[in-house]
C-alpha cells in the first residue's frame, strides 16, 4: 500500500517512535533492595568495573513485556489490569544466588544476579499462570514463552564470568504493572497487585 501511495504522490508518514513501555514485573523488597545494592558495588570493585548501578527503586524482575508503544495504550494497561485481577496465587520465596553477563548488547552486557536452580518452583509457576491469564484477555502475543529470571545489577562494558554469591532471598506478595519512560530512566507503577496469604485467611 506504502507503494502505491507512493506512486500516487503521497508518503506515508514514518512511524512513531516507541516513547512508553509495560511490563509485569516483581519487585524486591526494602531489604533485598540494599542487599542487592550492596552485593553489585561489591561486584562492581572486584570486577574493577565503573558501571552505574541500576537505582535501587528500578530493581526488578521482568514477568512478560507488553510491548513499546508511543503513548500509554489504555486499552493494553485495561486488559493487563483484567488478567492481574485473575491472579490468585500465594506468596513465594526468590532467591538469587550467582551472578552473570548475558550476551553484548551493542556495547554493554547486563549483569544480572539469577539463581543457580533456575527457579524451577513457584516462580517459573507464577509467571506461567500470570500468561494464561494475560492470554484470556486478548494478550497472548505479548506473552513471554522463554522466561529468564533475574535482576539487573548494571550494564558493563564487558561480558564478566559467572560467580557464586550470597544467596539473596525475599518473599513475594505482590507484583505491579509498570510504566517505563523510554530514554528516561523512570518507572511508574500503573497497578499492584497483593498475593493472597491463605495462612492468615
Amino acid at each position: 500500500m506504502s507503494d502505491q501511495l507512493s506512486l500516487m504522490g503521497f508518503e506515508a508518514p514514518p512511524p512513531a517512535v516507541p516513547t512508553d513501555r509495560l511490563f509485569f514485573a516483581l519487585q524486591p523488597s526494602v531489604a533485598a533492595c540494599a542487599q542487592i545494592t550492596a552485593l553489585g558495588k561489591a561486584l562492581c570493585e572486584t570486577h574493577g568495573l565503573h558501571s552505574k548501578l541500576i537505582a535501587p527503586e528500578r530493581l526488578h524482575i521482568t514477568l512478560h513485556h507488553l510491548g513499546d508503544h508511543a503513548g500509554l495504550p489504555a486499552d493494553v494497561v485495561d486488559a493487563a489490569g483484567r488478567a492481574a485481577t485473575r491472579m490468585a496465587s500465594p506468596p513465594f520465596e526468590v532467591v538469587l544466588d550467582y551472578a552473570m553477563s548475558f550476551r553484548m548488547r551493542r556495547d554493554k552486557a547486563p549483569f544480572v544476579l539469577r539463581s543457580a536452580e533456575g527457579q524451577d518452583g513457584a516462580l517459573m509457576d507464577f509467571q506461567r499462570e500470570l500468561g494464561l491469564a494475560m492470554a484470556r484477555e486478548g494478550l497472548g502475543h505479548s506473552v513471554d514463552v522463554r522466561f529468564t529470571p533475574h535482576v539487573t545489577l548494571t550494564y558493563a562494558p564487558r561480558e564478566l564470568p559467572e560467580s557464586p554469591v550470597e544467596p539473596l532471598r525475599w518473599t513475594v506478595r505482590e507484583f505491579v504493572l509498570i510504566h517505563s519512560l523510554l530514554g528516561k530512566t523512570q518507572h511508574r507503577v500503573l497497578g499492584r497487585w497483593s498475593l493472597p496469604d491463605v495462612n492468615q485467611a
